[in-house]
Formats: structure tokens, C-alpha cells, sequence
């Protein structure tokens, strides 16, 4: 065992730890010992992966298909991507122009990697995903955080937008339905985005993970009303199987987008990761390409979830939870709590709130502060209607002791 004093790259003190993953943690301690923990932290779905992509896995590992792929992906499941892409997007692309990662996370990260470098900014809106801001960060570039409208679905503040244009931005980071806040982007909104885009000569990188978690109105892919408006903005779009079809675990997702730029993706993918893990791919396969049944069952139930969690939030006084358009979060406005006090300590902000509720209650949040959204909490509504219903009453006893 050394003693000296481990220095580390700088890159490390720019990035952000995961407090998402940190919730999760103090939860499962909490369970460890013995305490009932009701969990509205996670940011997957509560449902098993359907029982055809399972066999599908299954009939890989008995096949012998444990090996390395090509890179960029087995070429059946960048087909098997281009076939989806055309059938429900409405986009026509070729095997080339398409990146299988080790889930979509994974892709974002290379699409970062490729297009930023010191001195550049990118757009990214607030609340954002917790791992946008850190993905353009360890890029070298710095993340340009632009308000967004609570009343609009969460759509981007153009006004505060077009005060932080600078020549320096080379892109934006726009994710609909979104991670934390639900919110689903009009196609007016993505158009303008879109024109601003091609202005200003940046790269949109459009985050659709939960594209078929909609539950108002219709799903639009950003590309598409890119090619349908020929505005020419130059888009990479990132996907997932992981919510869609349950599959977090297995780590699989893909990128679209111009070959050039998916090749770089590639390049940087290959030194880091080679290629995602096989079964996993032929497992994609078969969630693709088989039966949807599934995916519009696990669609209804989180749609019910989220008017149930919607409701009783908004029954609870001074909290106000707008109906989010998909993905399987809400997002309510604690605001009024701020300032209230606990066991003599006063709640300052939704970190407060959120260990509160935890410790008082044994509920977990996400607070909206580390998304940056001061007063709010993340719920997630992927868990059981009757939990729901008990968890959603805890918080309210948490906050009726507030003084």
C-alpha cells in the first residue's frame, strides 16, 4: 500500500457524482436494515422484460453467440434499427449511419466526444438529465444551462435562449419526453429549436429514450420534422430499448445519424468498450422486431400511474404537479415548503426537502435541485398503484409537520 498522495486528472473534480444513484443507495441501505422503504427514486421501469426478448437472449447464450460483434453493432441489428426507424419514425437511414453502444447513455457520451472539444459550449435545458451537463464536461466543453416554461410542458424559454447565444456554442441537448420533468416538446417548439440550429451551424443531439412513453398528443421524432420541413439542421438522434421494452440491465442502445459522425462515435466507442455485450444485442433483435403487445401494456399502466400520482400530489396543499406528456415521472413544485422548518432545522432547498421526507418517512425522492430546478422533487412512477397511494400519503404527513 502506497503513502503517497494520489493525484488525479482534473477532469474528475469537474464532474458531478450521480445523486440519482445516490438515493438509490440510501435506500437500499435503509431496506438492509430492515426499515420499509417506499422507493419513487428509480428511473426504470418495475416491469420484467417481456418473455420473447428474454427466450431471445436466452437462445443466444444456448447458441454459443457469447462472442465479440463488429463495433458498430451486429449488421442484422443495425437493420433491424433502420426497419424500426422507418416503421415508426417514419426515417429511412442504412446500417452505416447507425451505432449500437452499450445503452444509450453510452452513445450520448460518444456523440459528445466527437463533436466538442476545450472551448466549446453547448446548450443544454434546465431541469436536464443529470449526466448532460458532465457528458459535455468531460468533453471539455461547457454546458450553457437555458431556462425552460413549466406552463409548456417544459419547452425551452426561447427568449433566455437567444440571450445566450454566443459563437462558441456548437450544439444543443434536447431530450423529449423528458428526464426529469415528463414534459413532451411541441413540434413548434423542436422546429424552432431546429431553425436556430441550422443559424448558428450547431449539432442537435436529441435524446428520445422515452419516444413511446407518450401519453398525450402524438410522438414526432426531432429528425423527422427536420426532413419533413427540409430544414437541414444536422441532428444525431439517440435511442434506447431500455425503457421501451424493460431492458435497462441488458445495455443496449443506438444512435442515428450522419455517417460521418457515426463513425467517429464508432472510432471513440471502439478504444473505450469494443462492442456491446452480444446477447444482449440478439435479444434487441427480437424486441424490434417481434411482438409490441407489451410495450403498449406497460405504456397504459404508467399512464394510469401517472394521473393517480398527479391527483394525489395536487391534493396535497401548497404543492402544484403539472400533467407531464410522457416518460413515467412527475415533477411537482414543493416551493412553499422552503423555508419551513424541521426538528428546528430550516428546509433551504429540495436536497433538504428530499432527506427530510427520507429520514421522516422513509420515502425517497429525487430533489429538483440537482436537475436544476430549485423547489422541485422528482417522483417516479414506476411502482404499483397501492404504493403509490401509501407513498404519496407518507409525504403528505411529512410536510403537515412542518412548521
Amino acid at each position: 500500500m502506497t503513502s503517497q498522495t494520489v493525484k488525479l486528472a482534473s477532469r474528475v473534480a469537474r464532474v458531478k457524482p450521480s445523486f440519482t444513484l445516490e438515493m438509490a443507495s440510501k435506500a437500499a441501505e435503509m431496506r438492509s436494515q430492515g426499515i420499509d422503504v417506499i422507493n419513487f427514486s428509480v428511473g426504470e421501469p418495475d416491469f420484467n422484460t417481456p418473455d420473447h426478448i428474454i427466450a431471445a437472449g436466452k437462445t443466444a447464450m444456448d447458441d454459443g453467440f457469447t462472442k465479440y460483434t463488429a463495433g458498430p453493432g451486429m449488421i442484422e441489428l443495425r437493420q433491424a434499427i433502420c426497419e424500426k426507424l422507418k416503421r415508426e419514425n417514419g426515417l429511412d437511414y442504412v446500417p452505416t449511419e447507425i451505432l449500437v453502444s452499450n445503452g444509450e447513455k453510452q452513445s450520448l457520451y460518444n456523440a459528445c466526444q466527437v463533436l466538442f472539444d476545450k472551448g466549446d459550449k453547448v446548450v443544454v435545458f434546465s431541469p436536464y438529465w443529470v449526466s448532460f451537463p458532465e457528458f459535455v464536461r468531460l468533453a471539455d466543453a461547457e454546458p450553457i444551462l437555458v431556462d425552460t416554461l413549466p406552463d409548456k410542458q417544459f419547452e425551452a424559454d426561447f427568449a433566455d435562449l437567444e440571450n445566450k447565444i454566443t459563437p462558441d456554442i456548437k450544439g444543443v441537448i434536447v431530450n423529449s419526453p423528458s428526464n426529469p420533468t415528463g414534459g413532451l416538446w411541441s413540434a413548434e417548439a423542436l422546429v424552432q429549436l431546429l431553425k436556430l440550429a441550422v443559424k448558428h451551424d450547431w449539432t442537435v443531439i436529441s435524446d428520445e429514450c422515452y419516444e413511446r412513453l407518450v401519453f398525450d398528443g402524438e410522438f414526432v421524432s426531432t429528425e423527422k420534422l427536420n426532413r419533413d420541413q427540409n430544414i437541414g439542421a444536422r441532428v444525431i438522434t439517440c435511442l434506447s430499448l431500455s425503457k421501451t421494452y424493460a431492458m435497462t440491465g441488458w445495455r443496449i442502445g443506438y444512435a442515428a445519424g450522419d455517417k460521418t459522425i457515426i463513425k467517429a462515435m464508432s472510432k471513440i466507442q471502439g478504444q473505450a468498450t469494443s462492442c456491446a455485450n452480444s446477447i444482449g444485442q440478439r435479444a434487441g433483435i427480437a424486441a424490434l422486431s417481434g411482438d409490441q403487445q407489451p410495450v403498449e401494456d406497460m405504456r397504459l399502466q404508467f399512464m394510469e400511474r401517472r394521473d393517480l400520482m398527479v391527483k394525489l400530489l395536487n391534493d396535497i396543499p401548497r404543492v402544484s404537479c403539472a400533467v407531464p406528456g410522457g416518460a413515467f415521472y412527475t415533477f411537482p413544485n414543493f416551493s412553499e415548503y422552503m423555508g419551513k422548518k424541521a426538528n428546528g432545522k430550516v428546509i433551504q432547498d429540495s436536497f433538504d426537502l428530499s432527506d427530510y421526507i427520507l429520514n421522516s418517512e422513509a420515502v425517497v425522492t429525487v430533489p429538483g435541485d440537482g436537475f436544476g430546478a430549485p423547489g422541485h422533487i422528482r417522483f417516479s412512477c414506476a411502482t404499483d398503484k397501492e404504493t403509490i397511494k401509501r407513498g404519496i400519503s407518507k409525504v403528505a404527513s411529512a410536510l403537515e409537520k412542518l412548521i
